[in-house]
């Protein structure tokens, strides 16, 4: 079984920054991309950052410049580094991992609980 825990959301004020972290554990093999998606009220969930194994990264347009994702490898841990942040920043954000859990098995994909972000103006 495999989990991915989220942390790091909360209240912050325009202009300000928040740090997520996901963490995932249980019986993993190997993980190949992380990504960072989120959902606001009325909303389609749409994907926010994405990292491969090589840390190859991407973005959706609205946030570069703004967030950084990286990865611990040796942790099994992806963060979301956001700054200059603004309301329409305001979701919950979701954690997804592309996990294998044995040698020979598929990948599947995993998600977070999710975190709620929330950005005062």
């Amino acid at each position: 079984q495999v989990q991915l825990v989220e942390s790091g959301g909360g209240l912050v004020q325009a202009g300000g920054s928040l740090r997520l972290s996901c963490a995932a554990s249980g019986s993993i093999f190997s993980i190949n991309a992380m990504s960072w998606y989120r959902q606001a009220p009325g909303k389609q969930r749409e994907l926010v950052a994405a990292i491969g194994t090589g840390d190859i990264t991407n973005y959706v347009d609205s946030v570069k410049g703004r967030f950084t994702i990286s990865r611990d490898n040796a942790k099994n841990t992806v963060y979301l580094q956001m700054n200059s942040l603004k309301s329409e920043d305001t979701a919950v954000y979701y954690c997804n991992a592309d996990i294998r859990t044995g040698g020979r098995t598929s990948l599947r994909s995993y998600w977070g609980q999710g975190t709620q972000v929330t950005v005062s103006s």
